[in-house]
């Protein structure tokens, strides 16, 4: 005789929190028609708000965090997302709207930290209900009501009882934990400012300066001074457990209150250069930190500022007369290098024909400039004559962070002079070698004046971005924070892969010294 089948159990019926006394029994009305619909409908929602709160507590705290556009391609954010109640789709806070209205789905799990938003309330909610189960979640990692001691988990003679790494190697950081990782928003064509600003934020020098009170902004009496507004955004970014986008109010009100006339062009709300940004707030800061004196062309400047010693380095250039073989040197710091790309591209492109797109390599710019010689004309001292002459830069001094910018802005000589964007791609390393570019390298005398006290080899930070045309582009920037890459898009913060870093079109580098990175 065959078995017989067994009968399914039947589904656990959930019930609704009892009423404490002085507290309503449910968040919002809207939830009180959703539980009052029927037992089925209670069961299915308090099942999905589990199901959803064990997505963001217990798996990868990446999953929750991604989200789907609305052509289906995937997108993590590191602002929250929401999870749908009532279907399992997860939401960014653009297209939660989109889906409600199409689907009349009203409640959404915040990502974060498993709140409940009610798309009618437009606000999130406390149901009684769904909040023990939160807070049972957060506090046991799972929805029993009683938490487990350690000691009930071992044996007593088991050794990892007794051993102090076993929490610390089996404990998650807090989600909520500051760590710099928040969007600045555009206050009207500012993204070249968000974007050299967050290369700052994630300086590992500048942010212990910050951090550590270098300059604090409550000691300061300098008024609209740019280096309190910087102390403060620091502190906003990394002492503030807050995701939500940050608004670089004091910052702009620093340039656009200065009487300096290099300043003017920041009044405006028209796009303006991210290097020449760059330029400015490392100077401004530099007259707050330092001596106060600004660098001139052609002078070996020392200072011992946040500024200097985190991007300033030195160059020398050598001047050999072909006449008299007589050698001329002459030192001068440099706050970042140049590479240009247009004239390169157009050598490189003739020698190499096969090559797509013209593309060139970080290091060939880097070659033109501080390994090849160029001929020149000058006035030799010892031939008292003009002679004919060769000149080559090396680098004297390292700074601890390298900045680069690729020239790919150019003014075009004629009877229209204006400006045109080089769009040329250019590979660029994660890892880089400035060695072969120094003059220890280039002299081999291990016992010059300015040997290199430091390792040559830098990993990359930040790399910013210009997208578009020049006159109606936009600037990003991908910065690296611990092994992760991110996206910086004015406000909105996503992660990204190490492909979508090395596949863009930089503007501006920045290589961090390995021993700090």
């Amino acid at each position: 005789m065959a078995a017989r089948l067994a009968t399914p159990a039947s589904p656990k019926n959930h019930k609704v929190k009892a009423p404490q006394p002085g507290q309503p029994m449910y968040g919002c009305e809207h939830l009180q028609r959703l539980f009052n619909q029927d037992q089925a409908t209670t069961n299915t929602s308090i099942q999905h708000y589990k199901a959803i709160l064990h997505t963001i507590f217990a798996k990868s705290p990446l999953i929750a965090q991604t989200a789907k556009t609305v052509d289906g391609q995937p997108v993590t954010e590191l602002t929250p997302t929401y999870l749908c109640l009532q279907c399992p789709s997860t939401l960014t806070e653009d297209d939660r709207t989109k889906h409600g209205t199409k689907k009349s789905h009203r409640f959404y799990v915040d990502s974060r930290c498993g709140t409940l938003y009610c798309q009618m309330c437009d606000d999130i909610v406390y149901d009684p209900t769904f909040e023990e189960l939160r807070l049972k979640k957060l506090g046991t990692g799972s929805f029993a009501s009683r938490k487990r001691k350690i000691e009930e988990l071992f044996e007593a003679t088991d050794p990892v009882r007794e051993n102090p790494t076993f929490l610390s190697a089996n404990t998650m950081a807090a989600s909520c934990k500051a760590g710099g990782l928040r969007g600045i928003y555009n206050a009207g064509a500012t993204c070249y400012q968000n974007v050299v600003l967050q290369s700052f934020l994630h300086n590992p020098i500048l942010r212990n300066f910050y951090l550590s009170d270098g300059h604090s902004s409550s000691n300061c009496d300098v008024s609209h001074c740019l280096s309190c507004a910087m102390d403060d955004m620091f502190q906003d970014f990394y002492a503030a457990e807050a995701t939500n986008g940050y608004t670089a109010a004091n910052i702009l009100s620093g340039f656009w209150i200065s009487d300096k006339k290099a300043f003017e062009n920041l009044v405006t709300t028209k796009e303006q250069d991210a290097h020449e940004f760059f330029q400015f707030l490392a100077e401004e800061l530099h007259e707050r930190n330092g001596d106060g004196k600004r660098p001139e062309s052609g002078t070996d400047h020392t200072c011992t500022c946040i500024i200097h010693q985190t991007y300033y380095g030195k160059l020398l250039s050598t001047t050999t007369c072909q006449n008299c073989s007589a050698v001329t040197n002459q030192k001068q710091s440099f706050l970042d290098l140049s590479l240009p790309l247009e004239n390169l591209s157009q050598k490189k492109g003739k020698n190499r024909p096969a090559r797509p797109n013209g593309t060139l390599t970080l290091q060939e710019c880097l070659d033109e400039e501080y390994i090849k010689s160029d001929k020149c004309e000058y006035r030799c001292t010892n031939c008292n004559s003009m002679q004919q002459a060769r000149r080559q830069t090396s680098i004297l001094k390292l700074p601890n962070v390298l900045s680069i910018q690729l020239k790919r802005f150019e003014y075009k000589q004629g009877r229209n002079e204006r400006a045109v964007k080089i769009d040329t791609p250019v590979q660029f390393p994660l890892e880089l070698n400035m060695l072969p570019y120094t003059n220890t390298a280039r002299t081999r005398d291990v016992s010059a004046e300015y040997e290199l006290a430091r390792s040559c080899t830098y990993d990359l930070l930040c790399v910013v971005v210009h997208v578009g045309e020049i006159d109606t582009g936009h600037y990003v920037s991908y910065c690296r924070v611990g092994d992760q890459w991110f996206v910086f898009n004015d406000h909105k913060v996503e992660v990204a892969q190490i492909s979508d870093v090395l596949n863009s079109r930089p503007y501006l580098l920045f290589y961090v010294v390995r021993s700090l990175s």
